[in-house]
């Protein structure tokens, strides 16, 4: 019998780190693992300084854990449902959290799992990663807000390309399209990679950077105007933290600055 698959959630060092954990099927998540990943969240997120999500093994996300029954009469199912209770609430978690967001990608990343690691604010992969829309072969579309994030980070055409054909995109040419942050040889080197990119943003002003993160994700929607208002609005806030003073005594001190995430 197959083990269940789960997600689980730690805080240590300032680092919440989200792992799907489901090898046996690619990490395939699950309604219930779901609601694990947003319990964790919930209860980890708060007290962090920086978001990791990655998957165990050899890959991230293979995308929702389907089980469909054959013989099911599909007009009685509602399939939009479980977007609105689960998998739409964690993506939007992730769009809403108030600390960087690292996706650390190995393997497949497909259907939902492409879009949870797109949602990252620093997207890391591996070489022989690769990103695929897989919901055309199922004859639905898109969900956890794919369509949104494609248009706005590469544009309509190429994502149509990648919706409509479902094909998948390696790794480099994703970072080629600025789809994704960065690119590594190798998951031993991607993880290395993550980690000290993780201890960096844990490190970091937290107060500026979640700032930082909701300027760009919100840039998408909003006038420039409305961008320049919010900008003094989070520019008080920020001037307002202890890391504020830290990192002028540190300018004044000629010293690398010891932030507090305050």
């Amino acid at each position: 019998m197959m083990a269940e698959g789960k997600v689980t959630g730690e805080l240590r060092d300032g680092i919440a780190r989200l792992i799907i954990d489901y090898p046996a099927r690619r990490n395939a998540i699950s309604e219930p693992m779901v609601e694990q990943a947003i319990a964790a969240f919930d209860r980890i997120v708060p007290e962090a300084r920086v978001l990791l999500i990655s998957g165990a093994g050899d890959h991230f996300c293979s995308g929702a854990n389907l089980a469909f029954d054959p013989d099911m009469d599909v007009s009685k199912i509602d399939g939009g449902a479980p977007l609105l209770a689960l998998y739409n609430p964690l993506i939007r978690r992730i769009a809403e959290s108030p600390v960087p967001v690292i996706t650390s990608v190995r393997g497949a990343a497909a259907g939902y799992g492409a879009s949870l690691a797109l949602a990252g604010d620093i997207i890391l992969a591996e070489e022989k990663a690769f990103f695929a829309l897989t919901f055309r072969a199922l004859g639905i579309v898109p969900d956890g807000g794919a369509a949104w994030m494609l248009v706005k980070a590469i544009g309509r055409v190429r994502a149509m390309e990648l919706m409509m054909l479902g094909e998948r995109l390696p790794a480099p040419r994703a970072l080629d399209w600025g789809l994704i942050t960065r690119v590594y040889q190798g998951g031993d080197a991607l993880a290395e990679a993550t980690e000290t990119l993780a201890r960096e943003l844990a490190t970091g002003p937290t107060v500026a950077l979640g700032r930082i993160r909701r300027l760009a994700w919100l840039a998408a929607e909003t006038s420039f105007e409305d961008d320049l208002n919010l900008e003094a609005d989070y520019q008080r806030e920020c001037v307002r933290s202890e890391d504020v003073l830290e990192g002028l005594a540190a300018f004044r001190e000629k010293r690398a600055p010891q932030f507090k995430g305050r």
